[in-house]
């Protein structure tokens, strides 16, 4: 799909999905005030929007109207990007074909530029797998494999020099994991397609970097365990994380992973071998699940 940039009143897009709570509120906050520093001292004429995607319609508006609340009128005299919610689920196929539906829609109007894509939508599930939820498993191979595909393949055609690609993986990504093997293994595929497609697209000016984080503070446990564990044990700041994946990625760098441990850990993930790593987790490494 060929897509024209040269039309005037192109709008520049930010796009973060699963922004209703956690890191992916964090990236759609901290994005406005990354676009309006960077506008303090630039012309540029062409408006910015904040596109937030997620399932729940009344976290969304909160998020809204924090942000507005916050910085309007900005510190910097520069208006905040217009906020734009899209209450609906990114689920597998159908939830990249309606991203795509939307882009398509918006692009005719007239024109957009999507400058940063944050792939955030996702979840996880504790527990041995035979135990699990098997269709709770694959919804979840749906959302933070076939969805976080096809919605980067569908925003690409409206991407240009200098756009961005976050992509939030996991440290489980270094290693296959006992009790937690189908996100241990779908977070090794995000991690695995975000530094290939770095290389791909590194020609073309397109930043793309993978968040690999240990334990952050967010509601990722209370999904997990289906309420057994109300919060992430030992959580590191999500805004440290959120603010350091932002900073990796306008310097271009593959990787984030900000704290000591969880370099640690990727190290030492690369060093023993897979099968110890999955048996050690698998019997010392339990989660509660209801």
């Amino acid at each position: 799909m060929e897509v024209d940039y040269k039309i005037v009143s192109m709008r520049n897009i930010m796009i973060v999905t699963g922004a209703s709570s956690g890191m992916g509120s964090c990236f759609a906050k901290f994005l406005c005030e990354e676009y309006m520093a960077d506008k303090k001292n630039k012309s540029d004429s062409n408006s910015c929007e904040m596109w937030i995607f997620a399932r729940r319609n009344d976290r969304l508006l909160e998020l809204k109207n924090e942000i507005e609340s916050k910085t309007r009128p900005s510190i910097y005299g520069i208006p905040c990007p217009v906020i734009r919610i899209f209450c609906q689920d990114l689920s597998g196929t159908s939830g990249a074909m309606s991203v795509k539906s939307i882009l398509e829609e918006e692009n005719s109007r007239d024109g957009i530029c999507i400058s940063v894509l944050v792939n955030n939508a996702g979840f996880g599930t504790y527990g041995e797998f035979a135990s699990t939820d098997t269709l709770r498993e694959m919804q979840m191979i749906d959302l933070n494999c076939t969805s976080l595909t096809g919605i980067t393949g569908y925003s690409l055609p409206y991407m240009k020099k200098g756009s961005r690609i976050i992509n939030v993986a996991s440290l489980a990504a270094y290693a296959p994991l006992g009790n937690f093997a189908v996100y241990a293994a779908s977070k090794s595929y995000v991690l695995s397609f975000t530094v290939a497609l770095a290389s791909e697209l590194k020609g073309r000016g397109i930043k793309v970097t993978a968040l690999c984080p240990g334990s952050v503070s967010t509601e990722f446990a209370n999904v997990a365990s289906k309420g057994a564990r109300k919060e992430v044990l030992h959580g590191k700041s999500c805004e440290k994380t959120v603010r350091d994946a932002l900073a990796k990625s306008r310097r271009g760098k593959m990787i984030s992973m900000w704290a000591l441990k969880w370099k640690m850990n990727s190290v030492l993930c690369g060093i023993f071998p897979k099968t110890f790593i999955a048996w050690a987790t698998y019997r010392f490494g339990k989660r509660p699940s209801n």
